[in-house]
């Protein structure tokens, strides 16, 4: 039994494969595609939050982290777009939070590698601590 769930899917979504499903493909490739597309990424997360909240649970949506300029087999710009599309499912299943991860790391970004979507030790215990913040304050009051 949990008290709190905080959730994410997003940057693993958002990449592009190959037409064999290759990895991290360029997405301006014809043969490339995402390997969630977004609607049914909303699809997916809605059947995910409904289960989520029948456990009794305070549920926290995080917003997924940028994609900087030259990550590969990704766009700058689909964080936000996914972000998007996951705020519109969390307000139709209702009463699920939503971490602003995305807007927090942006305060961040030179803590994220060169054309990588990942951080630096600092960048992460930095993403750490907006995490923990969102999560002591979620267990915190009184349900």
């Amino acid at each position: 039994k949990w008290d709190v769930i905080h959730w994410n899917f997003g940057l693993h979504d958002l990449k592009y494969l190959g037409p064999n499903g290759e990895n991290l493909a360029n997405p301006k490739a014809e043969t490339s595609h995402q390997q969630v597309p977004i609607e049914q990424y909303k699809a997916n997360l809605k059947k995910i939050a409904e289960r989520l909240k029948k456990t009794g649970a305070t549920v926290i949506w995080c917003e997924t982290t940028p994609v900087p300029k030259g990550a590969k087999g990704r766009v700058v710009g689909d964080s936000k777009r996914y972000n998007e599309a996951a705020a519109e499912v969390m307000e139709q299943v209702g009463g699920i939070e939503i971490d602003p991860l995305y807007s927090y790391a942006l305060k961040f970004a030179k803590l994220q590698k060169e054309a990588n979507v990942h951080y630096t030790a600092e960048g992460s215990a930095k993403l750490a601590e907006q995490v923990a913040t969102t999560v002591r304050c979620a267990l915190t009051k009184p349900k």
